[in-house]
């Protein structure tokens, strides 16, 4: 992410710091197993662990920003807003915490951007560190579906199939809850079969 070891164990801190001032501790706790999930991931695929760290740390960071905060800033980002997205706007945060990571933090990482702004849906064609992150934020050890042997099973699978086994729970668990799928979900898993 950086070319100096330092800076990104310095702007990982400072996010770090931002966001468990800005979330909850529930919240907080969960981002910082996500952090730890996506390092453990990026090891095992070949991808710089604390790039990884730093982009579970940062993915909820804009969890609890009002409606018109999210809209206003996933607006910066130039795509469209679904009408998913515009029914419920807290399903922007992926999208306003990349732009802020941007705006506030001075990113530049585009695979950082892109595994936060994505971290939701999930989008066909993400690079590594966007499976890896999206696929993270989802089997972090305090989910309740998540045991030693679920772990143990999906890590076994390659990138892709792990991703896909994910988004596979995922969709099923939304069908089941009578909740609308994105269409961004719905184009991955065509993509990964």
């Amino acid at each position: 992410m950086s070319s100096s070891v330092s800076d990104i164990d310095l702007l990982t801190e400072k996010v770090r710091r931002y966001v468990k001032k800005s979330v909850s501790e529930k919240r907080y706790s969960h981002s910082v197993r996500t952090a730890e999930m996506c390092r453990k991931l990026c090891a095992l695929y070949g991808l710089d662990e604390k790039t990884g760290y730093f982009a579970g740390i940062s993915h909820d960071m804009c969890k609890n920003f009002k409606p018109e905060q999210l809209l206003s800033l996933a607006q910066e980002d130039g795509a469209d807003v679904s009408e998913l997205e515009r029914k419920k706007p807290s399903l922007l945060h992926g999208r306003a915490a990349a732009v802020l990571l941007k705006n506030d933090f001075g990113v530049t990482d585009s695979s950082v951007l892109e595994a936060v702004a994505n971290h939701t849906f999930g989008k066909t064609g993400m690079c590594s560190l966007a499976k890896v992150l999206y696929a993270a934020d989802k089997i972090e050890p305090g989910r309740e579906h998540v045991t030693e042997d679920y772990l143990a099973r999906l890590l076994s699978l390659s990138l892709d199939g792990l991703v896909k086994a994910v988004l596979e729970e995922n969709i099923d668990y939304l069908r089941k809850k009578g909740s609308a799928v994105a269409q961004e979900s719905e184009k991955l898993l065509e993509s990964l079969q």
